[in-house]
């Protein structure tokens, strides 16, 4: 009777275990695709992305890089302070981007341009997105609001 009990025992914690295992894999699986990691202009001349490689880019919008063309692709450059990284965006501009102001991108690094697929800006005259700070502060470029 012991024997039984605790061989049931055993079975259920194996159980448990593979379910555990299992649902890890499918977790992972599900955040393949999902998940965007940040890099900055700096990180991204050191050490290229491979082309397939979705993530997101910040700094400043490069002053006198924003080109409008006749179609709907908008160039301009990004920068950290250490490094600049030509954009390609096809698409309608948030109301708020410009020269010089913060932006986040997010998007594929193919041959020298970062293809853009979604482009945010800031929100208004303070806010400027905590990713983009650190990488403005590294560079020693960033001056806290107000001071």
């Amino acid at each position: 009777m012991r024997a039984l009990k605790k061989q049931r025992r055993i079975q259920i914690i194996a159980m448990s275990i593979a379910a555990l295992a299992f649902a890890t894999v499918l977790i992972a699986y599900g955040f393949q695709d999902g998940i965007n990691f940040f890099r900055s202009p700096s990180q991204i001349v050191e050490a290229p992305p491979p082309p397939n490689e979705v993530f997101r880019i910040g700094g400043l919008v490069a002053d006198g890089s924003l080109i409008r063309g006749e179609g709907e692709t908008i160039t301009f450059a990004v920068t950290d302070g250490g490094a600049t990284v030509p954009v390609a965006y096809t698409g309608i501009l948030p109301d708020l981007f410009g020269e010089g102001e913060g932006m986040v991108g997010t998007g594929r690094y193919v041959n020298g341009i970062f293809q853009a697929t979604e482009i945010l800006a800031r929100h208004d005259e303070e806010y400027m997105p905590a990713e983009v700070i650190d990488a403005l502060k590294e560079q020693g470029i960033y001056v806290e609001p107000g001071a």
